[in-house]
């Protein structure tokens, strides 16, 4: 199959060649695989026709990288990370800005390998006198989460900290991501700090009151402290949120500490036994 793909590929560069020439003046090779990579990207991602045109772009121009990148994401979201990395690592070499950090977030996401995650995030950092941004968030908030995922509170929390802190600045607390608050939460929850748990699931409520999330954490918290009609009527209202879509997930992945419908029920439950 392999012998066929390439002989394929040798043959189509041979007849492009020799078409794409306009009056005697032939399109340098980027040209061409910047049109085949257009072209291609009008199929779905991962059908054949879109692999072999993406294929055969880089074929044109190995070092276009793009081209080179997409190659990798059908076996990323396949889970077939030994097929997915040699490709990927490919295109962090032609534009490791961008891809060492993206890296991180996909180390982090999809094979929850937080220690690779943090390395990537941290190298960032290093190759750019700036904050980068990948996925549209800010490493400092990624390694956040890649630290509340190997349990490391402490960290977690001082790049939460950090986060929340210049965003702020930036912006305004108002225009700070809910998960922010939730997660930093989440870590002063699992590490035994109720006051400040309760603080940021209130703020994840006060921005945007639909919350299962948070609402699942503070029906926990006043249970805990005995108040078992609030906790009640939180954890329901938490259910409600959540049958209505506002609960924290993820396309392709399971978030962190994602909660499902059964979650909330068994909580409820168990409110309710402790009457």
């Amino acid at each position: 199959m392999e012998k066929w793909l390439k002989l394929f590929l040798s043959c189509f560069i041979l007849l492009l060649s020799i078409s794409c020439t306009d009056n005697g003046n032939e399109k340098d090779a980027r040209t061409l695989a910047e049109e085949r990579f257009k072209d291609a990207i009008f199929f779905r991602q991962g059908s054949v026709a879109f692999q072999n045109g993406i294929a055969e772009a880089v074929a044109i121009d190995s070092t276009y990288e793009p081209g080179v990148y997409e190659l990798s994401v059908a076996d990323l979201k396949r889970g077939l990370p030994h097929k997915w990395l040699p490709q990927y690592n490919k295109a962090v070499k032609l534009n490791p800005v961008q891809r060492i950090p993206w890296r991180g977030y996909l180390y982090l996401w999809f094979y929850r390998d937080y220690e690779k995650a943090i390395a990537d995030f941290n190298a960032s950092d290093t190759i750019t006198p700036y904050l980068d941004y990948p996925q549209g968030h800010s490493v400092d908030f990624w390694r956040g989460i890649a630290y509340l995922g190997a349990k490391d509170y402490d960290n977690s929390i001082a790049y939460w900290d950090k986060h929340i802190n210049k965003e702020t600045e930036d912006s305004g607390e108002d225009w700070v991501e809910l998960e922010a608050f939730l997660y930093r939460g989440i870590a002063y929850f699992e590490s035994g700090n109720t006051k400040k748990a309760n603080e940021n699931f209130d703020k994840v409520i006060q921005y945007f009151t639909s919350s299962a999330d948070a609402k699942y954490y503070k029906a926990q918290l006043l249970l805990n402290e005995g108040h078992k009609k609030a906790a009640l009527n939180m954890i329901e209202d938490a259910i409600v949120d959540f049958n209505n879509g506002y609960y924290n997930n993820r396309a392709y992945v399971e978030t962190l500490r994602q909660i499902y419908l059964l979650d909330l029920e068994e909580l409820k439950s168990k409110i309710i036994a402790s009457n």
